[in-house]
């Protein structure tokens, strides 16, 4: 029979990924921005990990700090509650000052013609887009290190709700062991989980061609975390 240590680390494992699975903040921002940026697969995948270190390395360390303290679950789960509030803020101003850039972004690429006169004497148009080709290096360059940056942040703020009181608190009945078990097998699935759908749905996304709307891809992407901050603070997800 198992024993209730076991349980609770079974426990763990699906809590984590149900958790990640349902929870769209922790894979949306990542398959988003790979496409619009037209991030690599290694790039994509190491701001992913490096963001889910960051997610569930914040609740370990609050977590930790309750059980050696000796305060109550029920405070730490209020400052969690705030924490995740100015998680889905911070998704949400991300999301919006993106989108507008990438309205932006739209606008400066709007496609045109000019006409081409040949020694010849013959004359065609040729119908051009500016803005990719001519952005401004130090533009581009800030903006790439601003958003991994900006994501990293806001994954500190979000919370793993379910961790410190279902998962930690439980396991500090028995030893610190018990402890660094449940929260080391929540940590894997839970980046696993993340890894796993941004593989596949970048590399879906990747495969799909949309060069039609390709000057739309930023607005679309500060639209999609947009949209995630607004079901995450006003839905509960």
């Amino acid at each position: 029979m198992f024993s209730e240590l076991t349980i609770l680390m079974l426990t763990a494992v699906s809590i984590a990924f149900l958790h990640t699975l349902f929870g769209p903040d922790h894979y949306v921002p990542f398959i988003v921005m790979s496409k619009a940026r037209k991030w690599s697969y290694v790039k994509t995948l190491s701001i992913t990990v490096i963001c889910g270190l960051g997610h569930v390395g914040s609740s370990i360390v609050l977590g930790l700090v309750g059980v050696g303290l000796g305060v109550t679950v029920t405070k730490l789960e209020l400052f969690e509650s705030m924490r995740g509030n100015w998680a889905a803020w911070g998704l949400i101003a991300f999301g919006l000052v993106y989108f507008i850039y990438g309205i932006r972004a739209a606008f400066k690429n709007k496609p045109h013609t000019h006409g081409h006169d040949h020694s010849s004497g013959e004359k065609h148009l040729h119908g051009h887009t500016h803005y990719g080709e001519h952005t401004h290096v130090h533009e581009a360059g800030a903006l790439s290190q601003y958003v991994p940056w900006t994501l990293f942040v806001i994954f500190i703020l979000g919370p793993c709700e379910p961790l410190i009181p279902l998962l930690m608190y439980p396991a500090a009945k028995y030893n610190f062991f018990a402890v660094a078990m449940v929260t080391g097998i929540f940590s894997l699935i839970t980046i696993a989980t993340m890894v796993g759908i941004v593989t596949v749905s970048a590399f879906g996304l990747k495969s799909l061609s949309i060069r039609p709307f390709e000057r739309y891809a930023h607005a679309a992407a500060g639209f999609a975390l947009l949209l995630c901050g607004c079901a995450i603070q006003f839905l509960g997800l």
